[in-house]
């Protein structure tokens, strides 16, 4: 009995450990939840249901996605400018490109929390039910033209987001002649810091895949491209050659 009363303990406690594991890599950059702090930031509403997604992404992935990471981002900003009005009236983008004259004593805490807030509500907006059509028009035409195909673009976005170590962002970047290219970001850095605009984004922090995919990030990169709502990318590019996309 001692011997059984043994194992039986060693299990239990291996499973709370992995358990523990798992809840610490998707609360990893969620602060214990606090009453929403009034500023001029808000969260966005998701533009669908979040079981919309299915199978691909997982409603309950995209409800504390939405509702308690971004939240939280949101949250953190407002905090952090709360008594700088020199910044806390900047639109987001103009805030992002400038970090340089935010002040050094919320400097950080505004670059990750701003830098979340912009790339989740880009990320919202680019998904979609799966199922929609694919890239047209002058989309179409960039991707051909910059990645030889979107079978290219995606093979070479995969590898990039699978190569990024630890927390991280890949992104298609776009300039106003239309120029497509990609790159990655750590944490929650966005192109957006370095005046340049993004089209589309895919988050490969482990929060926003670890309850479906667990270790397995490829699978997600593959699967996410049938949630891309091209629909959305076209206007995104449109608005991005025009000088009027703002994140």
């Amino acid at each position: 009995m001692l011997a059984l009363d043994r194992r039986m303990f060693v299990r239990s406690v291996g499973a709370v450990a992995v358990l523990g594991l798992a809840a610490g890599r998707l609360s990893g950059d969620v602060a214990a939840q606090a009453a929403p702090v009034k500023g001029p930031f808000t969260l966005p509403p998701l533009p669908y249901d979040p079981a919309a997604l299915e199978p691909h992404i997982d409603a309950t992935t995209m409800g504390l996605h939405h509702g308690k990471h971004h939240a939280a981002y949101v949250n953190n900003l407002n905090a952090a400018i709360a008594d700088k009005p020199e910044i806390s009236s900047l639109p987001l983008e103009v805030l992002l490109a400038k970090l340089k004259d935010v002040p050094e004593s919320v400097r950080t805490t505004v670059r990750n929390n701003a830098g979340g807030h912009a790339n989740h509500s880009m990320f919202w907006q680019i998904m979609g039910k799966p199922g929609g059509p694919g890239p047209e028009g002058d989309l179409k035409a960039a991707l051909d033209r910059d990645f030889s195909s979107l079978a290219t673009l995606q093979e070479q976005f995969n590898t990039m987001g699978g190569k990024v170590f630890g927390s991280g962002w890949v992104f298609v970047t776009v300039d106003k002649g239309g120029n497509l290219a990609l790159e990655a970001r750590p944490n929650q850095d966005t192109p957006l810091m370095d005046g340049k605009r993004v089209l589309i984004g895919n988050d490969v922090w482990e929060h926003a895949y670890y309850l479906k995919y667990q270790n397995k990030r490829a699978d997600y990169l593959k699967a996410w491209w049938s949630v891309v709502n091209w629909t959305a990318v076209g206007d995104r590019y449109a608005a991005a050659t025009s000088g009027k996309l703002a994140i």
